[in-house]
């Protein structure tokens, strides 16, 4: 299969930083080697900006360009763009805009697996960190002067968005998550449910409305135990495999048109789980997406 890695290696606007230091780590222990091993033909991209002072924000708009013209250029390749990036923040506007400038917009559906519900607003965040709001951002809530400057982009509709694994939710976000219309899918849910069960039903009534899947997968949405993704790791997150499964679940309902890893900072993974992690999602998604041409091939 053709694949395009996109490294975004940034963490709040500061190059090879803290979760920045993810995509570099990936690829140094043999990400894309690995995946050139089985038999995909893979581009490695990898996205800087340039010298000069920058505020996060500043830096991040100015990433999610690159992103843009990135995926796009992946996509006109007939290559599957894998992005890995530092910060949520940094690759959903670009991808989804990419996504949505060979299709219709508003036909993206977004499944944003993560232990957080980057749903603060600045005026609900404690803390005012920006990736904290990536989701936010991307649904139309916050920063509509920045994302207003950003051409191509248009925000999904909540409708569209399904949110799973969050269980580290701030209060005033957790009430914005439930007066808002995207569908959440908990970790005991799918425990008790299997992924099938839990998943199902959502990705059932979002086919209704979207052609293709962004797969948005911060790695802390694993349980610290299969992972210690980074500093904000939260217990009682999901295992590798049911998380596996999850991903299965999505590839059998709806074409898959991008994935992004984001937030993992090798410094905080002391058993050096990263790359096997990473190798497994990423196989997962492109045996399903491969699986799915055939059939297609077949039927066809």
């Amino acid at each position: 299969m053709n694949l395009s890695i996109i490294q975004i290696p940034y963490d709040c606007g500061q190059h090879a930083e803290r979760m920045g230091r993810g995509p570099i780590h990936l690829i140094d222990r043999g990400l894309a080697d690995s995946l050139s091993g089985v038999g995909h033909d893979v581009h490695p991209v990898e996205i800087g900006l340039g010298s000069g002072l920058r505020t996060e924000m500043s830096a991040a708009a100015d990433l999610q360009r690159m992103v843009f013209r990135s995926v796009t250029e992946a996509l006109e390749e007939g290559r599957f763009p894998i992005l890995l990036t530092g910060n949520c923040n940094t690759a959903a506007l670009g991808t989804v805009a990419a996504l949505e400038s060979i299709g219709r917009p508003g036909t993206t559906g977004v499944l944003w697996f993560d232990a957080h519900g980057d749903f603060n607003t600045p005026e609900t965040s404690p803390s005012g960190f920006f990736d904290g709001m990536a989701l936010s951002v991307l649904t139309g809530n916050c920063w509509d002067a920045l994302t207003g400057s950003f051409s191509g982009f248009t925000p999904v509709p909540e409708h569209n968005v399904v949110l799973i694994g969050a269980r580290d939710l701030d209060g005033p976000e957790e009430e914005l998550l439930w007066g808002s219309a995207i569908e959440m899918v908990s970790v005991e849910a799918i425990r008790a449910d299997g992924a099938a069960g839990a998943l199902g039903p959502h990705l059932d009534r979002i086919a209704r409305r979207v052609s293709h899947l962004y797969l948005h997968l911060d790695m802390d949405v694993l349980d610290p135990r299969s992972l210690r993704a980074n500093e904000f790791a939260a217990p009682g997150g999901l295992t590798l495999a049911l998380l596996a499964e999850c991903l299965k679940i999505a590839l059998a309902r709806l074409p898959v048109a991008a994935l992004a890893l984001t937030a993992y900072d090798p410094e905080t993974d002391r058993r050096d789980r990263g790359i096997e992690v990473a190798r497994t999602i990423i196989g997962t998604v492109v045996d399903g997406l491969l699986g799915a041409h055939e059939l297609q091939r077949k039927s066809g």
